[in-house]
This record gives structure tokens, sequence and C-alpha cells, in this order.
């Protein structure tokens, strides 16, 4: 079975990563050994990918929220906790009015 997304074929979690963001996750995170050089450029073409789409952070905070919220529980094995119950009810405003 192929995944694709358009007309990109997304054989690997990165895949998934470049195509969702619009660029490779390297240009954000960096990679291990490269230089102040690489670095410099790297960052430099970061600044002018914000420029032309101030959007993107929104657009990656909301995909990395769904991410998490679609598999962190069965990462994690996480179970929501029940609020205690306070044994006070709050007055409305339009009783609280009277």
């Amino acid at each position: 079975m192929h995944a694709y997304v358009g007309p990109h074929q997304a054989v690997s979690v990165n895949d998934f990563i470049e195509l969702a963001l619009g660029t490779p996750a390297e240009l954000w995170l960096g990679v291990d050994g490269e230089s102040e050089v690489e670095r410099a450029a790297r960052l430099d073409a970061a600044r002018d990918i914000l420029a032309d789409n101030p959007g993107l952070p929104d657009d990656v905070t909301r995909v990395v929220a769904e991410v998490i919220e679609a598999h962190v529980p069965q990462l994690f094995n996480v179970v929501p906790l029940a609020r205690p119950a306070t044994g006070r009810r709050r007055a409305s405003r339009k009783g609280a009015a009277a």
C-alpha cells in the first residue's frame, strides 16, 4: 500500500511531517554537526519562509495539537482524571441580581 499526499508519496514519518509543514523539519530543528555558516544560512532561509507565510506558526501549532490529541493517550496510556465535586453550585447571574 502506498500513501500519497496530493501528488507526493510519503514513505516515512519525516515525509508526512515535511508535507504537513511544507518544509523539511531539519530547517527548523537543525542537524547534528552543522557549521556556523550552515546554521546561519538555515536560519536565514527560515526567516524568509516566515516572512512569506506569517500564518505558518499557527498552522504548525494546530497540526501538532491534532497529533498530540490523536496519539498521546495511546503512546503514554494517559487517563483523564475526574474533577472532584465541590458540593457548591455557583449562583447564576440572573439569580445573583435578584
